[in-house]
């Protein structure tokens, strides 16, 4: 495994991330995995030397941050890893459960603090954007859990770079602490964060921590345009269905399998070794359902593509509408 600084910051993480959506409560979504059939991810990510696993209190209403806790604890100290969780959505119903509002966020940070089992989270991002609550009541509010030796750094995720560069210019402004990353909708299918949010996450040294970097599983090439949904998450996930599956999608797909094929590497390694060759990408947010798919992820962390490998990868793509930043009332990711 090779570790990078968290952009500017001396925190050092590993170029994979595993996501733990995936872990949590099977009830909560058709695919999610138990903390039996979980454990088996965070030891394999361990062996590996992913030292980053990204959750949200809103995944499983809470239980991912409590199974990824505790698994956490179990198998390694606290030093040794990096953890990280979000807020905005609700988990309980009620006109304060939700938003980035100073009582929200503060009592949402205690929440996941006792649901993880943690004196402190190292990386606390929003979950998006809050139109409702001034910018900066919501900064003022993070901050102050960073100087309340609560959280350690906080990100963002998912919003128009106008609205980033906004919370970025306010927090400097005000002697606040700042976002260090940015958790974005990016991958060879969805490329319109390239336009502003990534030049700016660059410009001010900001690490780009893409989600869905294989977009749902398009990009492992285990699905085609005649078969495009062969296993349960992607029957049961209509959040890709709004994302994914247009027919020029598929000619990405294609062209990756082309090139995967040609070096002899699966398409999901090429697919994660294109994200990790752009300027400022730190560390793709992998979700796994199987163990095993975390050494096609670690593989790809070795992988050096040639200039024209990435030109053949990304000569198919055509303009996307803004997808990704869900407001209230829609599904996140």
């Amino acid at each position: 495994m090779i570790y990078t600084s968290l952009g500017r910051t001396g925190l050092q993480v590993s170029r994979i991330c595993l996501g733990c959506m995936t872990y949590g409560d099977p009830a909560w979504r058709p695919w999610t995995l138990g903390e039996d059939a979980a454990r088996e991810h965070f030891v394999r990510a361990l062996e590996l030397g992913i030292n980053f696993f990204d959750t949200a209190d809103m995944y499983s209403n809470g239980v991912s941050e409590e199974l990824t806790g505790k698994l956490l604890a179990e198998l390694a100290p606290r030093d040794d890893y990096v953890l990280a969780s979000k807020v905005y959505f609700p988990v309980a119903e009620g006109p304060n459960r939700r938003g980035l509002s100073r009582k929200h966020v503060i009592a949402a940070c205690d929440a996941s603090l006792r649901r993880l089992g943690h004196d402190y989270i190292d990386l606390y991002q929003i979950h998006r954007w809050d139109e409702a609550t001034p910018v900066e009541e919501a900064l003022e509010a993070l901050d102050s859990l960073v100087r309340a030796g609560k959280v350690r750094y906080l990100g963002a995720s998912s919003m128009a770079a106008w609205q980033f560069a906004r919370a970025l210019f306010t927090a400097g402004e005000r002697g606040w602490h700042r976002f260090v990353s940015m958790q974005n909708h990016y991958n060879l299918i969805y490329r319109e964060e390239e336009r502003e949010m990534i030049p700016l996450c660059s410009d001010q040294g900001v690490g780009v921590l893409p989600w869905s970097p294989l977009a749902r599983g398009l990009l492992t090439g285990a699905r085609s345009r005649r078969d495009p949904r062969p296993t349960e998450r992607a029957q049961n996930d209509e959040f890709a269905d709004r994302m994914y599956y247009r027919d020029d999608d598929f000619d990405v797909v294609e062209a990756l399998v082309e090139v995967a094929a040609a070096r002899g590497a699966r398409p999901a390694q090429v697919a994660l070794a294109w994200l990790l060759s752009v300027p400022g990408v730190v560390a793709p947010v992998v979700g796994t359902t199987r163990a095993p798919h975390l050494d096609d992820a670690a593989a790809a962390v070795g992988i050096e593509l040639a200039a024209e490998e990435i030109e053949r990868l990304e000569a198919p793509y055509r303009v996307h509408p803004v997808l990704g930043h869900d407001q209230p009332g829609h599904r996140p990711r």
